[in-house]
C-alpha cells in the first residue's frame, strides 16, 4: 500500500477552502504527489515509486480520493536508467514501460493529469560506470533520445519537466544539463505543438543560473520552482514571489515544493492555508499551481482542526463531536440511498494487489486439547463443564493439531494467498508465564508456519483469541493487571520466534466479546458476570496488553523483520431504527461507540476512550443515583503508550442492527448504560445464528464511518479480519447457496466501499476455513468453507459450494467476468521431438532378456531396500482421470451416446445398475476439479475427451458446440493454475452411432477418427502440448472385441482383436502424421499412445522356456502396439511366430494375425514421441501348451499366470500389488525400445468402498511403487519422465461400477452434489511431489562418531536357548521342557533337548566371543538346574558348578559376564502350584536370587533379574503361545502374572541391595522389551493415541512402576474403566498398597531394553471383550516400505529405536541405559554373507549412536541378540538370529561365523562409525582372523570349496559334474564305436541311392 500524504487530513482542509475561495480559477494547478515507495517514506522524491515492483495495490482508490478533494495535477518522477536500461530508446524495459503507462492511465481515468518528470538531476548510477558523469556529451545525446522516446510514447499528456532538480548540478555538469535540456525544447516544442516543458529551479538560483546561461528562459514555457517560506520572515510571501518574477521574466510559476517553516506559533504568526493560498492566487505574481503536498505536510493536525472548527462556528450553531461528525456524515451519505441502488450488484473487480484471506481459531479447530502438554484453556474448562451445546468439547474439534499438511491442503486447493490462524497461548506456555515454554506446542505452529510458506501462503497470525490459558484466569484472568506483563511475555516470544516468518500480527481478536460476554455476561468463558465492574476494567487491561504487544514489535523486531501489527475489533453496524428520529441516530451513534469506540478509540485517535462513552456513564450514574458501570481512567502516560498502536484497523464483521433510543433503565450492561436498544428487521435474512442476519449494506457503511471517525487520521489500511455466516448441522451441507449469496452480497459491498468510496480497504478474509467448535453451540452451528464430519475420527473435511464460489472470487479479485489469463511453461522445458529410429525386431527371446537375468536373482533384502532420492528437476507429477468415468452430463447440451452409455445403462451389467449418467459430474464441477489438482500440486492433469461430446454421431458434421466449450473452459482452468494438460483423444468411450458401423472393426474409422483427432489439434492444440490417442488400446482390442467384456461386446477372441489392433495401430499413425504435418511446427507439442503392460516374471529364470514364456507374454500384451510403433512398424516375431502356427495346426490357410505391407510398416514405424505405460501388477509366467480347439488371443500366447512373490491383495483380485515389477518392467522397456522416454501414464491401486479417506493400503502403493519408479531412473538409467496417478478421484469404475475406488480424493456418490474429500493418500502424493520424490532426511541419514569411553559392547544368548542337556547332572524340568515336548507348540517339533550343546561346549562358545571381540557376554542361568525344584531346599551343585566354569572362562578372557536370573525356563514343579499366578513365587524368586547372589556374585557385577516380563504375562498366561501355554483366563492372569513378577524383581533387587551391594560392588536391573509404535495415520489423534497407549501398554507395564512407581494412569484408568463397564467391582488390573509401590519403585540401576521394530498402532474397538488387547485398544500394522526379515513380527526400523530411547529418557529420568537384545532373524537357505543383518546392525546402532550425540540419551552398553543360532523359542531352529550360524547337519554342531561378525567387530573396535572420510582406519576389521579352533567352517553360502581337476581350479560341484560328463561320454563313444562298424558292415550290402532333398524347418513365419 503506498503511503497517503502525511499532510492528509490537512489536504482535505485544503478542499473545504478551495470550494470556497477558487471557485473563479479552476485552471490553477493543486499538485500532488509523487507515489512513494513505502507505506512509511515521507513524500519526497528521494524515494519516489519508480516502478521496480507492482503498483501500490490501493493506487486507483487513491486517485480518486484525490481528485475529489480538488487535486488536479500529480507528479510521476520517471527512471531514465529503468526505462531505457541499455540507453537506446528501441530497447525498452517492457515491464517498467506498462507500469508507468498504468499509472498514468490511473490518474487519467481519476480526472487527474499527469505531471511527468523526466529526471531528477544525477546521472543514473548505470550509466555513470559506463560514460561518467554529464561532462560527456554522451550523455547529453543519451539524455535528448530519452526524451523523444518519453514524448511519444506519453503523447497524450501535456506538461514534462526534464530536470525536477536541477539545483543538485554544478559548474560544467550544470551547463550540460541545462544545454540538454535547450535541445530538446527546440527539437521537440517543433513535433509536439502542444508540449508544455519546465526546468524544476530552487528559488534562490534563480539569478545565478540567468546570469550563467541567460537565454534560458527561453526554453521554458514555465518555472518550476523550490521554494522555503519561513512563517516568521518579515518580508510576506507575496513579496518574496515579486523579487522572483523580477528575475525571470514574468514566466507562470509552478511551485513544483514549496515549504513552510516555523509556523508553530499559532495564534501570533501563523498563516493559515487560506492564507497562503490567498497570496498564491494573486494574478499578478503569475502563479499556475502549487504544491499542496509539501505546503500541508508539517502543519500539526489538531491545531488546524481546531483552526477549521473555530471557523465553523460561524457557520454551524451547534457543535457536534468528531464522532458525531463522522457519524453523520455516513449517515446522511447514504440514508436516502433506495434500496435498489443500495442492494445493487457491482461488477469490476478490487484494486490490484488486493488481498484474499480465510482464517481459523485455534480453540475451534486444533483439539488435542492436552496433547504434548498443552496447558488447559477456560474454553477447555468451559466445554467439560458442560455448558456447551449436547455437552461437545474442544478436545479434538477438527484435529489440526494432528493436521497441518490436511488444512494446507484445503488452502492451496481455495488459492488464498493469505491465511489467519491464532496461537493458543497455553500450548506455547501451559501455564501463561514464559517459565512454562513447551517445545512441542512451538514446533506445532514453527511446523504451520513453515507449510504455509512452502506452498506460497502468507501467514497472519492472532496471537490471542479468547482461549485464555486457565492457569492465568486462575489468577483472575483479564481482571488481573498482572496479564499485562504475561501478554507482553507471550507477545514478545511469538515475535522473536515466529516473525522472521510471520509479516502480519494481530494481537487479539474481536475483544469486545471477552469483556462483554465473557466477563459481563458470562455467556462466554470465564462465565463471569459483572458488567459493572470487571467487563470494563477487562477492556482496561486488553488495549494495554495490546499497546505493550505492539511497542514490543515496534522498538524490537520492526526494523529487522518488517512487519505489521493491528488488532481485529468486530462491530456491528448500527442503523437508527427510525430514520427521522434525531434520538434514534444519536442512540445508533452510541451503540457504535459502546461495540467499537470502546477499543478503536484508545487505539486510532488519542489514547482514551470516546468522550461520548464517558459522558454518558457518568450521565447514566447520575441519573441513577448509583454506579452502572465503572470506566478506568487511562494516566497520560498510559494514553500516549496506547494512542497511535496499530499498523492496520482490523474489522470482524457479520450483520447490522437498527438502533433505537431507550431511557430509564438503570441496569448494568451496555444496552441500558447507553440507552440504546438493539432490534432486528424481519425481513433481513436469517442464518443459523440468531445474532446474525444477512444486512450486507451496512459493511459499507460501517466502513466509510471507521475511515473517517479513524483511519483518517491514522493513515493506516482496513483488513477485513472476519466475514461470514453460520448454517446449522444438518440438510445439504455442501451446497451451501445461502453463504454464497452472503458471501457475494458483503463482499460485493467492500468492493463499492473501495472503488466508489475510496475507503482504503487492503484485505477480505472470510471466516473460515471449516466447520469448527463455535463456542456455546458447539458444532452445531458451521461457518465453514468446508464442511467437517465431527463423527468421524478422521475429521475428513470437504469443500463446500461457498468455498468454489469465494475461490472464483480470488481468482477474478472480485467480480469481473473472467480472471487474467496466467503464463505458464509447460513440461519444463522447451519439447524437442526427433522421430525414433528403426530398430531391428526383437528376437525369440529378445535380448531384453537381460533384465531377468540382472533381476530375478535378486535377494528379497535386495528386492525390498528403500532407496532415497529424488527424481530430475522437470519431473513431471500428474494425476488422470477418463471422460466417462468422472463426466457425468450424458446427455447433456446436446452430447451423443457412447457405447458405455449404452452398455451401462441397460440392468445388471453393472453391479448395483451403476452407470456413468451422472459419476463425478465433473462435466458441471470444473471449479472442484481444479481445487484437487491446485491442493496437490500436481504439474499435469491427464484426461480424456468424449468423442460424443464434441462429435455426437462420431463425425465432425455433427460438431456440438458446447462440447467444445465445456473442455475449453477445462484447458484454460488448467492453464490459469499453472497445469499443463495431457488430453487423451480416445478412452474407449466410442460413439454408438459408430459402433453400429462395427466400430474399430471397420477400417473406415480409420478416416473418421482422424477427422476427429485433427479437429480437437486445431481447436485445443494451442493449449495442449501433449496428447494421447489411444488408451490401452490392447484392452480395446482384446476385452471390448475378443472376451466381449467391454462395451462393444463382441466376443470373437480368435480373429477380431487382431483385426481391430490392426485398425487401431493404423488410425493412431494418422493420427500422429496429421500433427507432424500440421501442427507440430506451430504448436510444438508431442503425440504419443499409452500402452498398458503387467510384468511378467518367468517362473524359473534357469529354465529357459519359462523365460520365453515370460517375454511372449510381454510381446502379445506390450509389443503388439509398441513393437510396430517403436521398433519397425510390425508385430513381434514372437506373436507372428505363435499366432501363425496356431493357426497352420488349427487347419487355417493362414494366419489369424493380419500382415502390414511395407507401407504400413514405413507409415506407422516411429509414430510415438515418447513412451507412455499403464501399469499395475505383475504376474509369473510359465510355459503351457494351450487347447488348439479354441482359437483365441489368449491361447495363442501359450503361457499361464500366477501371483508373484510378495503380492499383496487390493480390491480387484487380478490387480495384485507387486510394486517391485515397476522396476523390471521400466528396465525392460529400455533394453527392448532403444531407452525411450517413458512416462508412467496410469498407476493406483483400488481399495473396497468401504475405505473412504483413510486409505491405508494406497498410502503403501504410491511409497513402494513410486519408489520402484525412482530406483529405475536413478540406479538404472531409464529415462523415466513423468508419474501419473490413478486416479484424481474416486469415479465410475468400468466393469466395477462404484464398487471399487482408485481415487486420491473419496466421492460420496450417495450425494447428488457429489463432494469430493481429499483421502490421506492425497497428502502423501502432495507431499511426493513437492519433494520431487523421496530425498534422503537427516532422520535416515548416517551419523559418524563415537560412544562413551568404555561403553560396554557385547552379545547375548539364554539358558533353554543354547544349553541343551536338558536331564543332565540333575537339572529339574522347566516349563519349557515341557512346553516343547507338548505337540504342535514348537515349529517342526523342535525342542531345546540339546539346542547349541552349549552346557557340552563351553570352550568353542568362548573362542567365537574372542572372535567377536566382545568384552562382555549376557547370559541367563536355568533356575531349574540350580535349584531342581525351584526352591532353595535343594541345591544342585552341578548346576552352579556349570555356571562357575562360565564364568571363570569368561573372566579368563577378559569378558565381563551380564547375567539373567530368569529368562522363561521357570521350574515346572513351581507351575505345578500356579507358577507366577501364585503369590507365593514372590519368595521363591527372592531365594532363587539370594543363592546365585550368594555363590557366583563375587565374580559377577551385572545383575538382570527378569528377562522380558511382558513375554512372561502375555504371551504365557494371556495369549497362551508360550510356555506355560496359558489362555484360559487372558483377562485378569496377565495382569496378575505382571503384578507378581514386579514384586519378585523387587525382592530380588532388594535381597542384593541389602546383603551383597556393599561387598560384591555390582549393578542390578529388570530388562524390559518394548516395541515403538507410530500411528498408522500421523493425521489422526485417534491413531495417535492408540500409538501411545501400545508403548505405554508395553513397555510403561513394567517399567512405570520400577522407574516411577504404581502403573502408568493410562493403564490404570483404561482397565478399571473397563472391568467396572463389564460389572466387575473392581478393576482388573491388582493395586499395588503403598508399602509395595514404595518397595518396587527404584529398583534400578539402569534400564535394560530388548528392541527388535516399531509397528504402526491404530484404533480398534474390542467391545466388551476382556483382554489385553482390548484394554490397550489398539492394534498394529507393519509398513509395506519396511524390510521383512524371517520373523513375521520383526521389520527392520532404525528409526524408532531412537525414538524409544529417547522416550525412556524423557519418561523415566535419564537412566543408564544398556540395550540387553537388539538383533534380527533370517530363514530360508543359510547364506553366511548375511547383508540383512549388516544392514540391521549398522542402522540400529547408528540410531542409538543419535540418540547418545544427539538426544542426550544416557547410552551405557549394547548386546547384539544373538551369539549363535538357536532355539528361537515357538519357532524352534526355522528363524536364525545369530551372528554365528550352528551347523545342525553336523553333530558336532559347529560354530560358523557369519560376515557380520566382521561388521560387528569393526563397530566394536571403532566404538561406533568412522567417517568416509577417515576410512580406511585402524579400528576397522577387514577380514576374520583365521580359523576357529574347534569349528569346521562350511563355505559360505553361494561358494564351495575349490579343487584342481585335470590342471584346472574348478568348484567341488563342477568337478563332480565334469567327472560324470566324461563317464558319460565315454560309454556313448563306446557305443557309437560298436554302432558304427555294425553299420559299415550293413551298409556294404546295400545299393547306393540319391540324397533326398529335405525341408527346411527353420523357424519362420509362413504366411
Amino acid at each position: 500500500m503506498m503511503k497517503v500524504l502525511e499532510g492528509f487530513f490537512s489536504l482535505g482542509l485544503l478542499a473545504v477552502f478551495w470550494c470556497y475561495s477558487n471557485a473563479e480559477q479552476q485552471d490553477f494547478m493543486l499538485l500532488g504527489g509523487p507515489l512513494t515507495t513505502s507505506q512509511t517514506s515521507h513524500l519526497n522524491e528521494d524515494n519516489a515509486f519508480n516502478c521496480e515492483g507492482p503498483l501500490p495495490q490501493q493506487s486507483r482508490v487513491y486517485f480518486l480520493y484525490l481528485q475529489s478533494r480538488g487535486v488536479t495535477h500529480f507528479k510521476v518522477p520517471l527512471s531514465w536508467s529503468r526505462i531505457l536500461p541499455s540507453g537506446d530508446p528501441n530497447q525498452p524495459h517492457e515491464d517498467t514501460m506498462k507500469c508507468y503507462k498504468t499509472l498514468v492511465q490511473q490518474l487519467t481515468e481519476s480526472g487527474i493529469k499527469p505531471l511527468l518528470v523526466l529526471h531528477r538531476s544525477a546521472v543514473p548510477e548505470l550509466f555513470r560506470a559506463r560514460y561518467g558523469d554529464w561532462e560527456n556529451p554522451i550523455l547529453v545525446q543519451m539524455f535528448e533520445q530519452y526524451a523523444g522516446f518519453v514524448f511519444s510514447t506519453f503523447g497524450d499528456v501535456d506538461t514534462f519537466i526534464t530536470f525536477s532538480h536541477l539545483h543538485e548540478l554544478h559548474e560544467v555538469q550544470l551547463q550540460n544539463a541545462v544545454q540538454s535540456h535547450a535541445n530538446v525544447y527546440i527539437v521537440y516544442h517543433q513535433i509536439f505543438k502542444a508540449l508544455h516543458l519546465s526546468l524544476g529551479i530552487i528559488a534562490s538560483d534563480i539569478n545565478s543560473i540567468y546570469q550563467m546561461e541567460p537565454k534560458i528562459m527561453a526554453y521554458v514555457d514555465f518555472i518550476s520552482l523550490h521554494m522555503q517560506y519561513n512563517c516568521k520572515l518579515e518580508t510576506p510571501l507575496a513579496e518574496e514571489l515579486i523579487k522572483l518574477q523580477i528575475g525571470i521574466g514574468q514566466k507562470p510559476i509552478l511551485m513544483y515544493q514549496l515549504t513552510v517553516e516555523d509556523c508553530d506559533g499559532y495564534e501570533n504568526n501563523y498563516q493559515s492555508p487560506n492564507t497562503i493560498l490567498g497570496v498564491l492566487q494573486n494574478k499578478d505574481l503569475h502563479i499556475m499551481g502549487c504544491d499542496i503536498t509539501h505546503l500541508f505536510e508539517k502543519l500539526d493536525q489538531e491545531k488546524t482542526l481546531k483552526s477549521l472548527q473555530m471557523e465553523n462556528t460561524k457557520t454551524v450553531p451547534h457543535q457536534k463531536s468528531a464522532s458525531a461528525l463522522s457519524y453523520q456524515t455516513v449517515w446522511e451519505k447514504f440514508r436516502s440511498q433506495p434500496e435498489d441502488e443500495r442492494d445493487q450488484l457491482s461488477s469490476g473487480s478490487f484494486p490490484v494487489g488486493f488481498e484474499w484471506s480465510i482464517s481459523s481459531e485455534s480453540f475451534k479447530v486444533e483439539g488435542g486439547w492436552d496433547k504434548d502438554g498443552k496447558g488447559e484453556t477456560i474454553w477447555d474448562r468451559f466445554s467439560h463443564e458442560g455448558h456447551v451445546f449436547e455437552n461437545q468439547t474442544t478436545d479434538l474439534a477438527c484435529d489440526s493439531y494432528y493436521k497441518v499438511d490436511y488444512d494446507v491442503y484445503l488452502l492451496r486447493g481455495m488459492k488464498t494467498p493469505n491465511y489467519q490462524f491464532s496461537i493458543s497461548w497455553a500450548r506455547i506456555f501451559p501455564t501463561g508465564r514464559k517459565e512454562s515454554l513447551l517445545e512441542k506446542g512451538v514446533a506445532y505452529y514453527d511446523k504451520m508456519i513453515d507449510t504455509l510458506l512452502q506452498s506460497g501462503i502468507k501467514p497472519t497470525v492472532t496471537l490471542h483469541h479468547w482461549d485464555l490459558p486457565q492457569a492465568l484466569q486462575d489468577l483472575g484472568g483479564w481482571e488481573n493487571d498482572s496479564i499485562v506483563e504475561a501478554f507482553k511475555e507471550f507477545s514478545d516470544f511469538c515475535f522473536s520466534h515466529y516473525g522472521d516468518r510471520v509479516k502480519t500480527w494481530i494481537t487479539l481478536g474481536s475483544p469486545w466479546v471477552v469483556s462483554n460476554l465473557g466477563y459481563g455476561t458470562g455467556e462466554h468463558p470465564p462465565r463471569v458476570k459483572d458488567p459493572i465492574i470487571a467487563s470494563y476494567k477487562v477492556t482496561h487491561n486488553i488495549l494495554k496488553s495490546h499497546a505493550e504487544a505492539w511497542h514490543i514489535y515496534n522498538d524490537n523486531y520492526r526494523t529487522l523483520q518488517g512487519g505489521k501489527v493491528g488488532i481485529a475489533l468486530n462491530s456491528d453496524w448500527a442503523e437508527p431504527m427510525n430514520p427521522s428520529s434525531d434520538q434514534d441516530v444519536a442512540a445508533a451513534e452510541r451503540y457504535l461507540n459502546f461495540m467499537l469506540g470502546w477499543f478503536a478509540h484508545p487505539i486510532f485517535v488519542d489514547g482514551d476512550y470516546p468522550a461520548m462513552l464517558k459522558e454518558q456513564i457518568e450521565k447514566k450514574k447520575a441519573a441513577c443515583g448509583k454506579e452502572v458501570a465503572r470506566l478506568p481512567v487511562f494516566t497520560e502516560a498510559e494514553k500516549q503508550r496506547v494512542q497511535g498502536t496499530a499498523d492496520f484497523f482490523g474489522l470482524n464483521h457479520h450483520t447490522s442492527r437498527l438502533i433505537s433510543e431507550s431511557l430509564n433503565s438503570c441496569n448494568a450492561g451496555p444496552n441500558n448504560v447507553g440507552d440504546f436498544q438493539t432490534h432486528i428487521d424481519p425481513t433481513w435474512p436469517s442464518t443459523a445464528s440468531d445474532q446474525i442476519q444477512s444486512v450486507p449494506w451496512g459493511l459499507r457503511r460501517l466502513l466509510n464511518y471507521i475511515s473517517l471517525e479513524y483511519t483518517s487520521i491514522t493513515k493506516v489500511p482496513i483488513y477485513i479480519t472476519g466475514n461470514g455466516m453460520p448454517t446449522e448441522y444438518g440438510g445439504d451441507v455442501f451446497n451451501d447457496t445461502n453463504r454464497v449469496d452472503y458471501l457475494k452480497a458483503y463482499i460485493n459491498e467492500a468492493m463499492k466501499a473501495a472503488n466508489l468510496d475510496g475507503i482504503g480497504i487492503q484485505r477480505f478474509t472470510v471466516q473460515s476455513l471449516m466447520d469448527g467448535f463455535e463456542g456455546p453451540q458447539g458444532y452445531n452451528h458451521r461457518f465453514g468453507l468446508h464442511y467437517v464430519y465431527f463423527e468421524g475420527a478422521d475429521r475428513p473435511r470437504t469443500p463446500k459450494a461457498s468455498l468454489h464460489y469465494y475461490s472464483t472470487v480470488i481468482e477474478r479479485n472480485g467480480f469481473s467476468e473472467t480472471a487474467e489469463k496466467a503464463k505458464m511453461q509447460m513440461y519444463g522445458n522447451e519439447i524437442e521431438i526427433t522421430r525414433l529410429p528403426s530398430l531391428p525386431p526383437s528376437e525369440i527371446p529378445s535380448k531384453s532378456k537381460v533384465v531377468w537375468e540382472k533381476f530375478s536373482p535378486q535377494s528379497k533384502f535386495e528386492r525390498q531396500l528403500y532407496h532415497y532420492g529424488t527424481f530430475p528437476e522437470g519431473f513431471l507429477w500428474g494425476v488422470s482421470t477418463a471422460a466417462y468415468q468422472v463426466e457425468g452430463g450424458w446427455n447433456a447440451d446436446g452430447k451423443g451416446p457412447s457405447v458405455w452409455d449404452t452398455f451401462a445403462q441397460k440392468p445388471g451389467n453393472i453391479p448395483n445398475n451403476g452407470n456413468g449418467d451422472v459419476a463425478c459430474d465433473s462435466y458441471n464441477k470444473i471449479d472442484a476439479d481444479l481445487y484437487m489438482l491446485r491442493a496437490l500440486k500436481v504439474k499435469t492433469y491427464r484426461f480424456s475427451l468424449a468423442w460424443s461430446r464434441i462429435f455426437p454421431s462420431g463425425r465432425t458434421s455433427s460438431l456440438n458446440q458446447k462440447g467444445v466449450d465445456y473442455y475449453n473452459r477445462l484447458i484454460d482452468g488448467l492453464i490459469a493454475n499453472n497445469i499443463a494438460p495431457m488430453v487423451t483423444l480416445y478412452h474407449w468411450d466410442l460413439p454408438q452411432a459408430l459402433q453400429d458401423i462395427s466400430g474399430w472393426d471397420n477400417p473406415e474409422m480409420i478416416t473418421i477418427f482422424n477427422e476427429y483427432c485433427d479437429f480437437c489439434y486445431a481447436t485445443f492444440g494451442d493449449r495442449v502440448k501433449f496428447w494421447i490417442t489411444f488408451n490401452e488400446p490392447q484392452t480395446i482390442a482384446w476385452s471390448g472385441y475378443g472376451l466381449g467384456q467391454i462395451p462393444p461386446n463382441v466376443n470373437q477372441p480368435g480373429d477380431a482383436p487382431y483385426r481391430v489392433a490392426h485398425n487401431l495401430l493404423k488410425a493412431h499413425a494418422r493420427a500422429y502424421h496429421t500433427y507432424d504435418e500440421k501442427y507440430r511446427a506451430s504448436q510444438g507439442g508431442l503425440v504419443t499412445i499409452s500402452l498398458n503392460a503387467e510384468w511378467a516374471e518367468p517362473l524359473d529364470i534357469n529354465t529357459p522356456r519359462e523365460v520365453m514364456a515370460a517375454d511372449r507374454a510381454l510381446q502379445f500384451q506390450l509389443g503388439w502396439f509398441a513393437h510396430p510403433i517403436f521398433k519397425n512398424g510390425d508385430y513381434p516375431d514372437a506373436m507372428k511366430w505363435q499366432v501363425g502356427n496356431k493357426s497352420e495346426l488349427q487347419g487355417l490357410t493362414k494366419s489369424r494375425l493380419p500382415s502390414f505391407t511395407d507401407e504400413d510398416k514405413a507409415f506407422i514405424q516411429g509414430t510415438a514421441d515418447v513412451f507412455c505405460i499403464s501399469t499395475y501388477t505383475t504376474k509369473v509366467v510359465r510355459h503351457v501348451t494351450s487347447r488348439l480347439d479354441i482359437e483365441s488371443y489368449e491361447t495363442d500366447q501359450d503361457i499361464g499366470k500366477g501371483e508373484a512373490d510378495g503380492y499383496l491383495d487390493t480390491a480387484v483380485s487380478e490387480q495384485k500389488a507387486v510394486a517391485w515389477g515397476l522396476r523390471r518392467l521400466l528396465n525392460w522397456l529400455k533394453e527392448e525400445y532403444g531407452d525411450p522416454e517413458i512416462y508412467i501414464t496410469e498407476n493406483g491401486v483400488a481399495t473396497s468402498p468401504d475405505v473412504t479417506v483413510d486409505d491405508t493400503d494406497r498410502i503403501f502403493f504410491l511409497k513402494t511403487y513410486v519408489d520402484e519408479a525412482l530406483k529405475a531412473h536413478n540406479l538404472d538409467g531409464v529415462r523415466v519422465k513423468g508419474y501419473i496417478a490413478t486416479s484424481i478421484m474416486d469415479s465410475f469404475e468400468w466393469l466395477k461400477g462404484y464398487t471399487i475406488g482408485y481415487g486420491l480424493h473419496y466421492v460420496n456418490f450417495e450425494l447428488t452434489s457429489r463432494p469430493r474429500s481429499p483421502k490421506r493418500s492425497a497428502h502423501l502424493f502432495a507431499d511426493i511431489i513437492t519433494n520431487n520424490g523421496f530425498p534422503l532426511t537427516e532422520e535416515v541419514e548416517m551419523l559418524y562418531g563415537h560412544f562413551r569411553e568404555g561403553f560396554k559392547w557385547s552379545t547375548a544368548s539364554a539358558a533353554y536357548q543354547i544349553e541343551g542337556s536338558w536331564r543332565a547332572d540333575g537339572k529339574g524340568l522347566s516349563i519349557w521342557d515341557k512346553f516343547a515336548h507338548t505337540p504342535e507348540k514348537i515349529s517342526q517339533d523342535d525342542n531345546g533337548d540339546i539346542a547349541c550343546d552349549s552346557y557340552n561346549k563351553l570352550s568353542e562358545d568362548i573362542n567365537i566371543l574372542k572372535m567377536l571381540r566382545v568384552r562382555h557376554y549376557r547370559f541367563s542361568l536355568s533356575w531349574p538346574r540350580i535349584l531342581p525344584d525351584g526352591t532353595n531346599r535343594k541345591i544342585n551343585e552341578a548346576g552352579l558348578n556349570y555356571y562357575h566354569r562360565v564364568v571363570d572362562a569368561l573372566l579368563a578372557a577378559n569378558i565381563t559376564p551380564q547375567v539373567t536370573l530368569y529368562h522363561w525356563d521357570l521350574p515346572q514343579a513351581l507351575q505345578d502350584i500356579g507358577g507366577w499366578e501364585n503369590e507365593t513365587i514372590v519368595e521363591r524368586f527372592r531365594d532363587y536370587a539370594d543363592v546365585v547372589f550368594n555363590s557366583l556374585g563375587d565374580k559377577v557385577k551385572f545383575w538382570i533379574t527378569i528377562n522380558e516380563p511382558y513375554i512372561v504375562a502375555l504371551h504365557g498366561h494371556g495369549h497362551g503361545v508360550f510356555a506355560p501355554g496359558l489362555n484360559t483366563n487372558p483377562g485378569t492372569a496377565p495382569y496378575v502374572v505382571g503384578h507378581n513378577l514386579l514384586k519378585a524383581h523387587a525382592e530380588a533387587w532388594h535381597v542384593y541391595n541389602d546383603k551383597y551391594r556393599a561387598t560384591q560392588g555390582g549393578i542390578i536391573g529388570i530388562t524390559i522389551n518394548s516395541d515403538w509404535a507410530e500411528p498408522r495415520n500421523p493425521y489422526k489423534q485417534e491413531d495417535v493415541d492408540a500409538a501411545v497407549r501400545y508403548v505405554e501398554f508395553m513397555i510403561g507395564w513394567f517399567a512405570h512402576p520400577v522407574f516411577n512407581g504404581d502403573y502408568g494412569d493410562t493403564m490404570k484408568n483404561r482397565i478399571r474403566e473397563r472391568s467396572l463397564a463389564a460389572g466387575r467391582p473392581q478393576s482388573r488390573l491388582p493395586e499395588f498398597t503403598p508399602a509395595e509401590v514404595a518397595r518396587i519403585k527404584g529398583t534400578h540401576d539402569y534400564f535394560g531394553l530388548n528392541h527388535y521394530t516399531t509397528v504402526l498402532a491404530f484404533y480398534v474397538d474390542f467391545g466388551d471383550q476382556e483382554h489385553y488387547d482390548a484394554d490397550r485398544g489398539s492394534v498394529v500394522i507393519s509398513d509395506r516400505t519396511w524390510l521383512e526379515t524371517g520373523s513375521d513380527w520383526l521389520k527392520v526400523v532404525p528409526q524408532g529405536f531412537r525414538r524409544l530411547l529417547k522416550f525412556i529418557k524423557d519418561e523415566y529420568g535419564n537412566p543408564p541405559v544398556f540395550v540387553t537384545e537388539n538383533g534380527v532373524s533370517e530363514r530360508g537357505p543359510v547364506d553366511l554373507n548375511d547383508v540383512l543383518r549388516i544392514h540391521f546392525y549398522e542402522n540400529y546402532i547408528n540410531e542409538a549412536l543419535k540418540a547418545y550425540l544427539l538426544d542426550g540419551v544416557d547410552m551405557r552398553g549394547y548386546a547384539a541378540w544373538s551369539l549363535m543360532d538357536n532355539l528361537e523359542w515357538t519357532m524352534g531352529y526355522s528363524e536364525r538370529f545369530g551372528l554365528f550360524y550352528v551347523n545342525r547337519s553336523d553333530p558336532n554342531l559347529p560354530r560358523i561365523p557369519k560376515k557380520s561378525v566382521q561388521h560387528y567387530n569393526t563397530i566394536i573396535n571403532c566404538n561406533g562409525f568412522i567417517s568416509p572420510g577417515e576410512s580406511p582406519h585402524e579400528c576397522q576389521i577387514h577380514e576374520p582372523e583365521g580359523d576357529i579352533p574347534g569349528t569346521t567352517p562350511p563355505p559360505p553360502s553361494g561358494e564351495e570349496i575349490s579343487v584342481n581337476f585335470l590342471g584346472l581350479e574348478v568348484s567341488g560341484s563342477d568337478a563332480t559334474l565334469a567327472l560324470n560328463v566324461l563317464f558319460s561320454l565315454t560309454v556313448i563313444a563306446a557305443v557309437a564305436v560298436v554302432l558304427l562298424v555294425f553299420g559299415l558292415v550293413k551298409a556294404s550290402k546295400k545299393p547306393k541311392r540319391s540324397v533326398e532333398e529335405h525341408i527346411d524347418l527353420q523357424k519362420e513365419n509362413r504366411f
